[in-house]
């Protein structure tokens, strides 16, 4: 299949299924504000949905709401009747929604300074470069890219049109997993020696895009099992150098197409080593950490409420922030002040790193495999 006929296909699915979308880095440099939106420091950033499957409606939009620094200000979708039930519960202009055809109209407006990309992950690229030829700033759900080469050209054009990525890591806003990357970074017990991380929930029903190789570039493991890879890189301050990988499938038919199970072993350069699963048809949500004098633990460690734990002994309560909230705020003081986002496009390409070698080693049979 060419890539027009690929795209095309891509545009046609997204209209036809409703179904949603579903380490620790500070330092990364971002390139110039010079260009892009002209921007009202004072001001709400307008932002953008492009895609409006059940992540955005269910949890971007409503958390748009609690937002202290930007807004919504458009919506991109290739679904006519969702225009209108939009328009109507946000109060969006008419001529600030588009469709994938004439997206790139959305250069002109001055209403929209950031799009948020919450496509299939087959699309992510396309659309973030799009936005970004536009001149606008670009957040895009995880995981950024299919693989750690096409991230790169996100990341190339963005640097190219002067706008910042930034990758929707909600979790590096949430209080308590900043506990666990604090403890990384400052080691008052020592360095970590071993993370055990897992995230995973049983898939009912069809999925949809999914459950497509071609939409989706893999299963649970391009799915939850960024979320396993996060931890473990945040828990330990460190980027992993080789990796083992095991598959498993216990319903065949439905997941003919895409990894079901995954558990996989990481290396890091300090010595420590964690182990990790994902899955669609089992339930885990749990980052347990050892270090040289003590231990921490969140359960659930991934979920969009109710993150709690312990270090050491002292608890971690549950925090009632918003988490999609503080990253869409946390992304337009990015914007607003030329500060780097703490979830750039650099951070999305670590995690690509990591996914192209599990898939490496799945497809040589758990060979070990440098990242």
């Amino acid at each position: 299949m060419n890539l027009l006929n690929r795209t095309s296909s891509r545009r046609d699915f997204v209209t036809r299924v409703s179904a949603g979308i579903g380490a620790f880095s500070l330092v990364n440099a971002l390139p110039s504000l010079s260009a892009a939106s002209s921007v009202n420091k004072s001001s709400k950033l307008g932002i953008a949905f492009i895609g409006l499957g059940n992540y955005a409606t269910k949890q971007l939009a409503p958390a748009m709401e609690q937002a202290e620094d930007c807004y919504l200000a458009g919506i991109v979708t290739g679904t006519k009747a969702k225009e209108a039930v939009w328009r109507e519960k946000y109060g969006i202009k008419k001529e600030n929604i588009y469709n994938y055809e004439n997206f790139d109209l959305i250069a002109a407006n001055a209403d929209i300074d950031i799009v948020y990309v919450v496509l299939p992950n087959s699309m992510h690229a396309e659309y973030t470069i799009r936005a970004a030829k536009a001149g606008k700033h670009v957040i895009c759900e995880k995981p950024m890219a299919l693989t750690a080469k096409e991230g790169q050209t996100m990341i190339d054009a963005c640097e190219k049109y002067n706008v910042l990525l930034s990758i929707g890591y909600r979790l590096h806003f949430d209080p308590n997993t900043r506990e666990i990357m604090k403890v990384a970074a400052e080691k008052p017990y020592g360095k970590a020696q071993y993370v055990h991380s897992e995230a995973a929930f049983i898939m009912g029903g069809n999925k949809g895009w999914r459950l497509s190789k071609e939409m989706a570039g893999g299963g649970a493991m391009m799915d939850m099992g960024i979320y396993s890879i996060q931890a473990a890189r945040y828990a330990t301050g460190e980027e992993p150098i080789a990796v083992r990988a095991q598959e498993y499938k216990t319903d065949q038919d439905k997941f003919k197409e895409v990894d079901e199970t995954v558990t996989w072993q990481m290396e890091f350069p300090g010595g420590a080593y964690s182990n990790s699963m994902t899955s669609y048809n089992a339930r885990a949500n749990r980052l347990y950490v050892s270090y040289q004098k003590g231990a921490a633990l969140l359960e659930p460690a991934t979920k969009y409420t109710g993150i709690k734990g312990n270090i050491q002994k002292r608890v971690l309560e549950v925090q009632p922030i918003n988490q999609q909230a503080r990253q869409m705020d946390g992304f337009a003081q990015s914007v607003k002040s030329g500060t780097p986002s703490i979830v750039p496009g650099e951070e999305g390409m670590r995690d690509m790193r990591v996914i192209d070698a599990i898939y490496r080693s799945l497809a040589n049979g758990g060979r070990r495999e440098l990242i």
